[in-house]
């Protein structure tokens, strides 16, 4: 196992314990816990970002496909009286066929075309929802979702964010460090190249965009249950340059960077929150700080520290 890949199964299966473990050291704290859900979920989606990084593509629209999978799961348990646990497998799958239907359409562009058009894209979904009517209730949207557990613990909500977030871990590791993961590499070096050797570049590239929208559903899914309501504006633009965010804070190197992107900011956006007006502002500039310090990522602090010794 070679040394990058070795540090971020270590990394993964180290974070993931001690998320099993730390309820007990939290002593059962709801806001800690919630913020924890939080951190989860938005990992569970921007591990959708990052496989679409690596097959050169630069996604903004992963917050769309998310507010599919919101929508899915609230139609699915409001309207026809579904369990959750058919309806989050089925949320992905449709925002799995979503996203291959328009992949098949819009990956043909690259660079900022392809950016630009799934800005547009994200907003696009929001307003189809927007103008649902009846079917999706509006800007009223969804409300009053049933929660998969009973009683009043928080305990049962979040080691499902953790057992989601370990799904979406698996899910992205297998894609990555297999013979699928060594063609999108392939493919994000050189299309012409790879498609001159006889990959089929187009389905390649529709299969990492329907993985990647299938866990955004998967994570807009869990949201939807987890604040027992979806609305237009739960998924946004700006929801999507927040995962694209995490993938580059965290390192686009590793799989777990998505994870420790999403985590580190977010907690860090909670921790600033006694700064009040200035929170957004101090929020920014260590971000700045951390990109021009740490280009690699925060995954990248023991290369850079070593390079700096030496």
């Amino acid at each position: 196992m070679n040394p990058l890949k070795k540090r971020d199964l270590t990394i993964a299966l180290g974070f993931l314990v001690v998320l099993a473990f730390l309820p007990l050291a939290l002593g059962g704290s709801r806001y800690l816990l919630s913020v924890l859900m939080n951190c989860a979920g938005l990992s569970l989606i921007a591990f959708g970002v990052w496989i679409t990084f690596t097959i050169g593509r630069i996604n903004i629209c992963q917050a769309g496909f998310a507010l599919i999978g919101g929508y899915a799961t609230a139609i699915l348990l409001s309207r026809f009286g579904l369990s959750f646990w058919l309806a989050l497998p089925l949320s992905a799958l449709v925002s799995a066929a979503a996203g291959a239907v328009i992949g098949s359409f819009i990956l043909k562009l690259r660079g900022i075309y392809f950016s630009m058009l799934t800005i547009c894209l994200t907003e696009a979904i929001r307003l189809a929802f927007l103008n649902g009517g009846d079917f999706t209730q509006g800007s009223k949207g969804i409300t009053g979702l049933p929660q998969p557990f009973e009683g009043d613990s928080p305990l049962p909500m979040y080691y499902l964010a953790v057992a989601l977030l370990g799904v979406g871990l698996l899910v992205t590791w297998r894609v990555h460090y297999s013979r699928l993961g060594r063609i999108f590499r392939a493919m994000r070096l050189n299309e012409d190249l790879a498609e001159s050797f006889g990959t089929n570049v187009w389905r390649y590239r529709v299969v990492a965009f329907s993985i990647a929208c299938a866990l955004g559903g998967l994570g807009g899914s869990y949201f939807a249950v987890f604040t027992q309501s979806v609305y237009p504006q739960s998924f946004t633009v700006e929801h999507s340059i927040y995962y694209m965010l995490f993938c580059f804070l965290g390192g686009l190197e590793f799989v777990s960077g998505a994870m420790i992107g999403a985590f580190a900011l977010t907690i860090l956006f909670e921790l600033l929150s006694q700064f009040q007006q200035y929170q957004t502002l101090i929020y920014g500039v260590l971000m700045i700080a951390v990109i021009l310090l740490l280009p690699n990522g925060l995954m990248a602090i023991r290369a850079a520290t070593k390079e700096g010794r030496a």
